[in-house]
């Protein structure tokens, strides 16, 4: 997720001071308070119907692929050792990407797309270690499918999709394609879920809930959190889908995936929830736990694992 500076300042410290001088300077005095921060609890490994997990997903916005890799992305990822690995944000074209990845052994299949219109914007990956039956690119609409936002993979028993969906941008300058992007998304996956039931993982750059921001009030006008994109994502449930983790978790707060990097925003755990792992519902039974890895650096997201018996 991008923002402009001003909205990046309103993002971590939730809304404008109002205050009157002579209680800005009481605040002024008053200690800080100490960050509330997340601790992601121990792997569950087996399902509401008793199976073992036998999928383990990744998904990570990397900022910047290259400088995601400098920053020792991969050391963690094979740490993690997903069965796949689903990156967006790669801002890389696929001639351009670095060798340390691509010459992976880990992951022998690997799938890349990137923006035909700008370099350096947008993109995602797909690593499995098991071929999948087929993939595609895109959604199928010309409009969307030029920026290198989504791959979908084809397994045996369910499909995953990979998407890095249109942020609003500053000053809401493309709410309206987003909104059409919502509309056409959500039609793309209900077809899907029509043959077989889906994953789709990734930056979805939206804080669904309250809950899943540190400052709701002061961003109701901000790329993200506005009640459009808000509504947008709650038709995509509404159209049979489930938000694994706050099927898992729902009271669950402070439980963020992005942080800007101004403010200190990481490390007072002001953030936003804009990852997920979004399952078709006849999945649920399967579900075993849906993580947020928030100890991992390398980018201003951090990644969010799924465990799921398929």
């Amino acid at each position: 997720m991008k923002r402009g500076k001003k909205a990046e300042e309103a993002a971590a410290e939730g809304e404008n001071d109002t205050a009157s001088a002579p209680s800005k300077k009481a605040k002024a005095a008053k200690e800080p308070e100490a960050p509330i921060l997340y601790d992601d609890p121990p792997d569950k490994m087996t399902s509401k119907d008793g199976r073992n997990a036998n999928m383990k997903i990744t998904s990570w916005n990397v900022d910047g692929l290259r400088a995601w890799v400098k920053k020792k992305g991969l050391d963690w990822v094979r740490e993690e050792d997903p069965d796949i690995l689903c990156l967006q944000e790669t801002k890389c074209a696929e001639k351009a990407l670095p060798a340390e990845i691509t010459s992976m052994p880990e992951y022998p299949h690997k799938y890349w797309a990137a923006s035909g219109d700008k370099e350096g914007y947008s993109g995602v990956a797909m690593l499995c270690k098991t071929e999948p039956i087929k993939v595609t690119y895109g959604i199928g609409k010309e409009e969307h499918d030029k920026e290198g936002r989504v791959i979908t993979a084809e397994f045996p028993s369910f499909y995953l999709v990979t998407a890095y969906v249109p942020n609003a941008s500053r000053g809401l300058v493309r709410l309206d394609y987003r909104k059409t992007w919502d509309v056409d998304f959500r039609a793309y996956l209900s077809e899907l879920d029509m043959q077989k039931p889906l994953v789709l993982c990734g930056d979805l750059n939206v804080a669904h809930q309250e809950i899943d921001l540190k400052n709701p009030k002061g961003n109701k006008k901000n790329a993200g959190f506005t009640p459009e994109e808000r509504e947008g994502f709650s038709q995509l449930l509404a159209a049979g889908f489930v938000d694994s983790f706050r099927e898992l978790y729902p009271e669950q707060t402070n439980a963020y995936t992005f942080w800007t990097y101004m403010m200190n925003a990481r490390s007072k755990n002001v953030g936003w929830r804009l990852d997920y792992f979004v399952l078709s519902s006849s999945l649920l039974p399967g579900l075993c736990d849906s993580k947020i890895r928030n100890k991992a650096m390398g980018s201003d997201h951090c990644p969010i694992t799924l465990h799921i018996a398929v």
